[in-house]
């Protein structure tokens, strides 16, 4: 595979495009936005005018687009334009419903597919160490390990098709849960004139240990590389965060599954990012349950 079509040069699909560049692949990139497209142009990508240009001669297509009806409206053009057999990949994060249609329709066109959401943000995109979460069959997986390679640092195997996205959003939910959690603690701890040092001393080495502390601790301090040490600029914007909850609970709705906390964290992100902390990291609802703006 020495042809690729990217599609959706924003934050994350610029920078991945760019590595597959680096890495001596032929990418034909789109985008809607013009910005996106001079930046990815500037990394080497050539630029094509639209995405059945891109796809026409592409052995492999990658997709990272907003939400689930953007894909499937691609694919619609995508998958009659490809050759068949050509390999599909989907880097978004959408609800499962979209991710298994878009793979039924990959089926019918004679397409490997694969959903393949990423975790570890802008700066992992840029570094080529993303994780992928890969739904799909082993047929599509073990072709798409070559591209996956190139742009990212861990790749799993999830299952079935849309199992990817599945464990993206439950992953998610973990993550905006814990991260809540975490706040409520520090800022109890700070009322009760506990040190922030002494907490983190004490809850990064026991019970209380978790992601949202040890690597992305909500206060400044005890991790240095935490975005509370640079006044809650987003390493994942709050906005995201609440994307991500809303499709784990409507995931959680169509499969009759009871996820309480999930809902109750998807309502403390929604009243964040009504505050104005949409473009804030997600950590930063430490400030908004404390009641600071």
């Amino acid at each position: 595979m020495k042809t690729v079509a990217f599609i959706g040069l924003g934050n994350m699909g610029g920078p991945m495009a760019a590595n597959l560049v680096k890495a001596k692949y032929s990418v034909k990139g789109f985008d809607l936005s013009e910005e996106a497209k001079a930046h990815s142009k500037s990394q080497g990508v050539d630029i094509v005018s639209s995405v059945e240009e891109a796809v026409t001669t592409a052995d492999a297509v990658i997709t990272m687009l907003p939400a689930g009806k953007h894909l499937l409206a691609v694919y619609e053009g995508a998958l009659k334009a490809a050759k068949a057999g050509t390999l599909f990949i989907d880097c978004s994060t959408i609800d499962v419903d979209s991710a298994r249609t878009a793979h039924q329709a990959a089926t019918k066109a004679s397409m490997l597919s694969l959903d393949a959401p990423v975790s570890g943000g802008v700066g992992g995109a840029t570094a080529g160490t993303l994780t992928f979460m890969a739904g799909g069959s082993k047929a599509a997986f073990d072709k798409a390990q070559e591209l996956l390679s190139v742009m990212g640092g861990k790749i799993v195997h999830c299952g079935g098709d849309g199992n990817g996205q599945a464990a993206k959003i439950c992953n998610n939910m973990i993550l905006g849960i814990s991260m809540i959690a975490s706040a409520e603690a520090f800022n109890l701890a700070e009322k009760l004139g506990l040190d922030h040092q002494a907490l983190f001393d004490v809850a990064s080495t026991s019970s209380g240990q978790c992601w949202s502390i040890n690597s992305y601790c909500p206060v400044p301090g005890p991790v240095p590389t935490s975005p509370a040490n640079n006044d809650y600029k987003p390493g994942f914007a709050a906005a995201l965060m609440l994307k991500d909850l809303k499709l784990s609970q409507e995931a959680a709705k169509s499969s009759g599954v009871s996820t309480p906390l999930g809902a109750h964290a998807e309502e403390l992100y929604q009243l964040f990012n009504n505050e104005g902390g949409a473009t804030t990291d997600f950590s930063g609802i430490i400030k908004f349950l404390k009641g600071e703006k």
